[in-house]
């Protein structure tokens, strides 16, 4: 008995391995699928988190249009997928010069996409402007800065291409938020007012086009971490609020964003928080205690953070 049990085991544990490789591969397979032949716009695609939704919609053979500030990068970027991509599965990418922040570019931009495609199926808003400081040393015309990158840039891109959509009652809209849409932290505030408005605007739009079969999907990672920080191991103080800032800094990785943005594409998911613990648990915190919430954050304004600095 004690024998067959231990016999068992190794092949209980390589079963289990081979349906999550079947599952793994019949997932990938179905993403691909998904959006094969499907229009989609990715905006700041030279950013990590761009340039990796870049590279796993560009596999499943979608017809990418990048976007981005950058015409060098838009086109280092368009070399590095076309330099591993099989010509016969997918399509050359379209590179489109678009800066969210000027505002009165956005209408022209939409305008150039739909008379090169016809049509947008899937609208991936990714690009975010980022700064960090006391509220009185944030100056107004910063304040407008963020509003217009993460607000009013990417609204108004959604609004131009919206009607399309409904026309055609199908797509599908991704807003690629962040945490602080949910939750305030101190010397942030320019930021997670931007994304406040944002996931409010982005709410209130997925109620209102359910009926045209128009998708509208919010994707709310903490920071996006770059591709090569990662949490170092040193002693940590003993502070409630250096832990959990530390714990929200730190963030995700790039790929594994760009992998949930994909599953949300597939499964048509309205929302996703893309968060470790502790962040998640802020979330519900804020909503049940806000209180306890508003005096572990207040323990941060004692801790003297740097000067505004665009990131």
């Amino acid at each position: 008995m004690g024998v067959t049990a231990v016999l068992m085991l190794p092949l209980l544990l390589l079963g289990i391995s081979g349906l999550l490789f079947i599952y793994q591969e019949v997932s990938r397979l179905w993403s691909k699928s998904v959006v094969q032949n499907k229009v989609v716009v990715i905006t700041d695609a030279i950013s990590g988190l761009g340039k990796e939704c870049a590279r796993v919609f560009h596999t499943g053979g979608a017809r990418l249009v990048l976007c981005g500030k950058n015409w060098e990068r838009l086109q280092s970027l368009y070399d590095a997928l076309i330099s591993v991509a099989d010509p016969s599965k997918t399509f050359t990418p379209k590179l489109v010069l678009l800066d969210l922040s000027d505002i009165s570019c956005v209408q022209d931009v939409a305008k150039e996409v739909l008379d090169c495609y016809g049509c947008v199926d899937i609208l991936i808003n990714n690009a975010s402007v980022k700064v960090k400081g006391p509220a009185h040393k944030i100056s107004l015309e910063l304040d407008k800065k963020i509003m217009d990158a993460n607000y009013f840039g990417p609204i108004i891109l959604t609004k131009a291409l919206l009607p399309d959509m409904i026309s055609r009652r199908t797509g599908q809209i991704v807003l690629v938020n962040n945490i602080q849409g949910k939750l305030g932290i101190p010397f942030r505030t320019a930021y997670a007012a931007s994304k406040h408005a944002a996931l409010g605007f982005f709410d209130c739009l997925r109620a209102e086009v359910e009926e045209y079969d128009v998708v509208v999907s919010t994707v709310s990672p903490t920071f996006i971490r770059s591709y090569h920080v990662d949490p170092g191991q040193g002693n940590w103080e003993a502070s409630i609020w250096k832990f959990f800032f530390r714990k929200l800094t730190y963030g995700t990785h790039p790929v594994d964003v760009a992998e949930e943005v994909m599953r949300t594409v597939r499964r048509k998911k309205q929302e996703v928080c893309l968060a470790n613990p502790i962040p998640k648990a802020a979330v519900y915190i804020r909503t049940l205690f806000p209180e306890l919430f508003f005096a572990v954050v207040a323990c941060g304004v004692k801790e003297k953070l740097s000067v505004p600095e665009e990131g």
